[in-house]
């Protein structure tokens, strides 16, 4: 039988399913239990320590992703062999960090061992059995039922399911009011390539999401920015900023904001709303992150009505970014403008893609995972805000929530490439705050995300670079 070691004090030590993961990776890398030893079954595991079915099956599976256990219909679970070669950090080589290797090939770049500034859940909390499920049932649908290239506003099931999660935050949408795109980033730049023409001046936040500025620069569009704070952004600093500059529309991240992590607050989302009505201005709400945010954070398409609000959000947060499926929610006439811009650059997205998407949505026990990864997030969130202090980091905002936190360090701006060098020479990727800026001006405060700064290497570098 495993021995285990459960606290059961979730907040210090991790969820159950955590603990039982940690106990026997922790006995298998000593190498007490050989390739083969059939793990107990999930029933006898769960009434021998007093758990639930559900919570052992959990850790099973993630014990299965780890690549630490493999499962046998029939057979149960068992030690899996070890393979023959396993990457590790000090068989990693440092690649060259220019700006083609962080705005694209990073995404594709899996050497780094550490990524501590990445924008996406680690992979073994990818709900990796609703997905699998998906794929299953999408490869039974019949091929000439996907035989073409989809309809142009993207599957119909799909954004009828939208339509009515949308709904429950009292957003007056039905599936005509919804078009599934690649992501949140193609989206944005149906957005811009329909409403804005170069020379045309907007309203972002800074710091922003860095994509976002990347899409505005190659359509030649003016940047001002707008400072956030923790509560939102600053209202005296947008009421001058559209007096002077008279920009066509604003795009603001609502809730656990990409870089800082903040949220807006009601009385915030009030006031910009009142501005953008009365300049009518476009207002962009980039939502991605809703689902991970606590109940009762503000939302503007939905106090507004969405009459000059744009509502895009998707599911690379909260399923996986490899599945690539977002969704804008306007008006129908905006929808039918932005559908013939999607067909123009790109066509259909994936119905193939879609159709997974849908699946783990309805039958992927999607509800159930969510609240898995918020209670992940908020204990990774404590451990590492308390790394952060103790290595000196001026942290902007603790939301215990979401994947972000953006934190000072104690160096001068222009010092800011050169410890993202000295990181990535030891294998961390940290993401100074240069690229979530307009310009790109040097910038001391760097955005960690929470899930995968949990690492002590990381803050073992920090402290004695720092020092």
């Amino acid at each position: 039988m495993f021995k285990l070691n459960l606290s059961r004090v979730r907040k210090s030590e991790g969820t159950l399913v955590d603990q039982i993961v940690a106990s026997i990776e922790q006995e298998l890398s000593h190498g007490t239990y050989p390739a083969g030893t059939k793990l107990p079954s999930v029933r006898n595991f769960a009434k021998t320590h007093a758990l639930s079915t559900y919570t052992v099956s959990e850790a099973y599976q993630r014990l299965v992703s780890l690549g630490l256990v493999v499962a046998r219909a029939g057979a149960g679970y068992r030690v899996a062999t070890p393979e023959a070669h396993t990457p590790d950090a000090s068989a990693w080589s440092m690649p060259s960090l220019n700006a083609s290797w962080l705005l694209s090939d990073v995404f594709a770049d899996h050497s780094v061992p550490i990524k501590a500034g990445c924008g996406w859940i680690p992979n073994d909390w990818v709900n990796e059995s609703g997905i699998q499920h998906a794929l299953r049932v999408v490869s039974r649908v019949p091929g000439p039922r996907i035989g073409g290239y989809g309809h142009p506003y993207g599957l119909a099931a799909l954004r009828e399911f939208i339509a009515s999660g949308l709904r429950r935050y009292s957003l007056p949408v039905g599936s005509s009011d919804i078009l599934l795109t690649q992501g949140v980033t193609q989206a944005l730049d149906l957005v811009v390539r329909t409403l804005l023409q170069p020379g045309d001046t907007v309203i972002v936040e800074d710091p922003c999401y860095c994509n976002l500025l990347q899409i505005l620069k190659v359509t030649f569009v003016n940047v001002v920015s707008v400072p956030r704070t923790p509560d939102g952004i600053d209202i005296a600093q947008l009421e001058e900023i559209v007096r002077e500059h008279r920009p066509k529309g604003m795009f603001i991240n609502t809730v656990l904001q990409n870089p800082s992590g903040a949220s807006l607050s009601v009385s915030s989302a009030f006031r910009l709303l009142q501005i953008a009505d009365r300049e009518g201005l476009w207002v962009v709400e980039d939502d991605i992150s809703r689902e991970l945010a606590p109940a009762g954070a503000p939302c503007l398409a939905a106090m507004e009505g969405l009459k000059n609000v744009i509502y895009l959000s998707g599911f690379s947060k909260t399923i996986t970014p490899a599945v690539r499926v977002g969704y804008i929610a306007a008006c129908r006439d905006l929808i039918s403008r932005f559908a013939l811009t999607k067909m123009a650059v790109g066509l259909t997205s994936s119905e193939v893609t879609e159709r997974a998407v849908a699946n783990v949505l309805i039958d992927g026990h999607y509800d159930r995972h969510i609240a898995h990864i918020r209670e992940r997030l908020f204990n990774a969130h404590t451990r590492v805000a308390e790394s952060m202090t103790n290595s000196g980091l001026e942290i902007f905002h603790m939301p215990k929530a979401g994947l972000f936190l953006w934190a000072k360090l104690p160096i001068h701006p222009e010092d800011s490439m050169a410890v993202t060098n000295e990181a990535l020479a030891k294998g961390i990727w940290l993401a100074p705050g240069s690229y979530f800026r307009p310009g790109e001006p040097a910038s001391a405060w760097f955005r960690f995300n929470a899930a995968t700064s949990d690492v002590p290497e990381l803050w073992t570098f920090m402290k004695n670079y720092l020092r």
